[in-house]
C-alpha cells in the first residue's frame, strides 16, 4: 500500500522533520515540506493558527504537515506557500539519488 505509512513512518533515525529518512523519496520530499514549513513559520513568527488563517488551510492540516502524519496535496502546500511567500516544495529532482535512493515514481504505481 503506497499511503499506508504516514511519512514519518519512514524516519530511519532522529526526529522529525530534521530525521535521517529511509529510502522512500515520497517521505523524504515530505519531510523536506515540513522542514521548509516548519523554518517559515519560527522566521515569520507565525503560529498554526496564524498559518490556518492567513492560508485558509485548516489548522490541524498544518498541525499534521508539520508533524509528518499526513501526505501533504498539492492545493495544500500551495496555499501555504502563497500565504508564507516562500517555496515550500523542494526540488528533489536534483538530489543526489545515490544518497537519497528512493523508488522512482513509476515504481510506486
Amino acid at each position: 500500500m503506497r499511503r499506508g505509512i504516514r511519512p514519518c513512518g519512514y524516519i530511519a533515525a532522529g526526529d522529525w522533520p530534521f530525521a535521517r529518512m529511509k529510502a522512500h523519496r515520497g517521505a523524504q520530499v515530505a519531510q523536506a515540506v515540513a522542514r521548509a514549513l516548519a523554518e517559515a513559520m519560527e522566521a515569520q513568527g507565525l503560529s498554526a493558527n496564524a498559518v490556518a488563517q492567513r492560508s485558509g488551510v485548516n489548522r490541524q492540516v498544518v498541525t499534521n504537515v508539520l508533524n509528518g502524519t499526513v501526505w501533504p496535496d498539492l492545493l495544500t502546500v500551495v496555499d501555504l506557500e502563497v500565504a508564507l511567500g516562500v517555496p515550500l516544495w523542494p526540488d528533489h529532482l536534483q538530489w543526489n539519488a545515490e544518497e537519497l535512493p528512493g523508488p522512482r515514481s513509476d515504481e510506486q504505481r
